[in-house]
């Protein structure tokens, strides 16, 4: 049995964690969006580190300047998540020799393009040589201890909200990877999706200064784990009443003969944010989002039970807890 048939990254990194040390008084457990180190009078270093690999990140179609930009915006979705403005970045780089210096500058420009979208810098890294092209960020922040959006502060009878529709993604993946078509008017619209991906920094800042939400995640790994990850760490359940597909993908489902509810829940990569506020804080977490040019989509409630469900036509159906993972998922 291979590797990959084995071991998942989420089990390689249970396995790690068992043989780590926890930090005295960590600010953040593991399992979290980021890691933070407490700097006194109540304030965080917040750190976050990810990394783009050719081979599993990156798509037919998507170009060095496009990939090198996705790597920035993984990890400035974790910062969004947690409601705390990136400004430093460091990028580690493993370069295959088949690499030219007209390959490097695409790199480096879609570096900077990345950290300036999001009003970071890039401040220095590290090179080496590599089989597979790797682009490891690693982004810093700071923040108050009590302005994080953590992903176990939910309760029952909160609200679950979405900063956007799901579902292009996966469906640009199918366009990409597997030749399914769609209309040239909806497929740019889905295909881009995945090649420009962008992360919900302003609605996580919005959100955190609005002291609104109970809990938040990005979605980058699916709607469905995200939920799923929620409600471990928060001890609770989700029942969703609203599945929330974007019209481009309900279409392409409709036009490929799909199902609807895998292109939303079981994709990954659309970097929104999955959050739950208590209903009474609701209007706030609307109007703050709104503020800053984007959309709250209610989808459900927190519940009591520890189950995920998805009410479709009156009836009950489980959520599986699965999407996007590392060592079982492949784009290529």
């Amino acid at each position: 049995m291979s590797f990959s048939k084995r071991l998942g990254e989420r089990e390689i990194i249970e396995i790690i964690c068992r043989h780590l040390d926890a930090m005295p008084k960590m600010p953040i457990p593991f399992g979290d969006d980021v890691s933070a180190y407490n700097i006194g009078d109540n304030n965080l270093a917040v750190i976050k580190t990810d990394m783009l690999v050719d081979k599993t990140d990156v798509p037919p179609g998507m170009s060095l300047w496009q990939a090198a930009r996705k790597a920035v915006v993984m990890n400035v979705s974790d910062f969004a998540a947690k409601g705390v403005k990136p400004i430093a970045i460091l990028v580690s780089l493993g370069i295959p020799t088949k690499l030219n210096r007209e390959d490097i500058e695409h790199i480096g420009g879609g570096l900077n393009a990345g950290a300036r979208e999001y009003d970071a810098y890039v401040v220095g890294g590290d090179t080496n040589e590599a089989s597979d092209l790797v682009i490891s960020i690693s982004l810093f922040g700071t923040a108050k201890k009590n302005a994080l959006m953590l992903r176990s502060g939910a309760n029952p009878g909160d609200l679950v909200a979405v900063t956007g529709f799901f579902g292009k993604t996966l469906a640009g993946l199918k366009i990409l990877l597997d030749g399914f078509k769609a209309p040239k008017r909806i497929g740019k619209v889905l295909v881009d999706s995945v090649l420009m991906p962008n992360a919900r920094l302003g609605e996580g800042l919005a959100l955190s200064r609005a002291e609104a939400v109970s809990a938040s995640i990005d979605s980058s790994d699916g709607l469905a784990w995200s939920l799923h990850e929620i409600a471990k760490m928060s001890g609770v359940g989700f029942l969703m009443n609203k599945l929330p597909i974007a019209k481009e993908a309900e279409e392409f489902a409709r036009i490929n003969k799909l199902d609807p509810v895998e292109l939303t829940l079981y994709g990954g990569e659309e970097y929104e944010l999955v959050l739950t506020t208590k209903p009474n804080l609701w209007r706030e977490a609307e109007k703050a989002v709104e503020k800053v040019g984007g959309t709250l989509i209610s989808i459900g409630e927190v519940t009591a039970k520890k189950q995920v469900l998805l009410e479709i036509d009156g009836k009950k159906h489980p959520v599986e807890p699965r999407g996007w993972e590392h060592l079982r998922t492949r784009v290529s």
